[in-house]
């Protein structure tokens, strides 16, 4: 009964496709004696494209020395016991993220708890009691959503160690929330991006944590804060593009040899389009993409700091901030907040009176210049296949 229910078809040729049997083609016709390749660290491991939310897609060539340090580094740094942990992970396996942790699980023998939908907080909850995972990875938004339901407020988490937060940008506000329903001190952000393999900063798994930042370098890791215009290093404190350079860097783009020596520079740092501040102790607090920074008369908005003081509000669950371009003011942009509300956000006043207090709220606690002059509440955040907030929509 349960083979009927699976989708069935005739496979049918396709142009210019050869497709092989693997037992009448591959075994009939082809030696079974081993094929000796030579292979060094640096070689080609695979090709993995960009997550494009910030432009076309491109092709990282990551080398087996870049997989093997980003693997080795997270259960060093998490200190992770083989044969002993069990992982659950929303990300997909296309993703670099969902890839690491999966194989960086299967290096260490761990059970892994696969999550078809990301979406469906419930069913994960379920897993959750069915498993009871020793570790989670996931992206910020699915940790919004988890708070949001009240299955996972109630469970007992008790058995439930660090849980990262990578690929995007998780608001104080809501780390400090999680926490409170997970236990403080679990929740690990970190940074990386597809072209450093990925993982470049964790928080300290033992020792300090600062909630807010996305940690100080990885293991043999260089990490530095450059002008973008200038390229000279800025001072601790002051805002600057990070830098990263190590074992962890491609090899390059594939068949994108522009794109390359845009990215990499001549001493290997790969130029990564995210704006960061170090403090005198080494911690990163990333602030914007280069790209999704809002100029407004003169000043930088940088919009994931606004997203962090706004979401603080208590009927605003997820939101994005985007630059528009002011018609009055050529040159300049406005803030834009797309907002998706709480279940419990009172409307009773209507949308307007909300946006009002919304806007009230912001210039409290914002420049002014930084204060968004347009709301528009959505019922969905349009997310990207991994969750990431998708701003490219959200420009279109």
């Amino acid at each position: 009964k349960l083979l009927k229910k699976i989708p069935s078809g005739k496979v049918t040729p396709l142009p210019g496709i050869t497709v092989l049997d693997y037992h009448k083609d591959v075994f009939a016709r082809y030696g079974t004696k081993t094929v000796s390749v030579d292979l060094t660290p640096d070689d080609l491991g695979w090709i993995q494209y960009t997550g494009g939310t910030t432009g076309d897609p491109k092709g990282a060539m990551l080398t087996h020395r870049n997989g093997c340090h980003n693997i080795l580094s997270i259960v060093t740094w998490l200190g992770w016991t083989r044969n002993e942990g069990v992982l659950l992970s929303g990300f997909p396996f296309f993703h670099i993220a969902g890839l690491t942790v999966c194989e960086s699980a299967i290096y260490m023998g761990w059970t892994q708890v696969l999550i078809p939908n990301p979406r469906d907080t419930d069913n994960i909850c379920n897993e959750m009691l069915k498993y009871h995972p020793t570790n989670m990875a996931n992206v910020p938004s699915l940790y919004q959503m988890l708070i949001e339901n009240p299955k996972f407020k109630e469970m007992d988490h008790t058995n439930l160690g660090t849980c990262i937060s990578a690929a995007a940008p998780f608001p104080k506000e809501s780390q400090m929330i999680f926490e409170s329903i997970i236990g403080e001190g679990k929740l690990l952000e970190v940074y990386g991006m597809t072209e450093t393999s990925p993982l470049s900063t964790m928080n300290p798994s033992k020792g300090k944590k600062k909630l807010g930042t996305v940690g100080m370098p990885f293991l043999n890791t260089h990490i530095k804060l450059v002008d973008p215009a200038s390229g000279e290093e800025v001072p601790l404190g002051e805002p600057g593009e990070v830098c990263v350079n190590g074992p962890l860097v491609m090899k390059g783009y594939f068949n994108k040899p522009e794109a390359t020596a845009q990215a990499v520079d001549v001493d290997g740092y790969m130029h990564t389009g995210d704006v960061g501040i170090m403090d005198e102790e080494g911690y990163i607090k990333i602030v914007d993409r280069t790209k999704d920074m809002i100029i407004v008369g003169g000043f930088k908005v940088f919009s994931s700091k606004v997203e962090d003081i706004l979401a603080q509000h208590p009927s605003i669950s997820v939101l994005a901030l985007i630059g528009v371009e002011n018609p009055d003011r050529p040159g300049s942009e406005i803030v834009k907040a797309y907002i998706q509300l709480t279940p419990e956000a009172i409307k009773d006043s209507g949308e307007d009176a909300l946006k009002e207090n919304i806007i009230a709220f912001a210039r409290e606690k914002c420049s002014p210049y930084e204060v968004p002059k347009i709301i528009e509440f959505m019922d969905e955040i349009p997310l990207t296949a991994v969750g990431k907030i998708d701003k490219k929509v959200l420009r279109a």
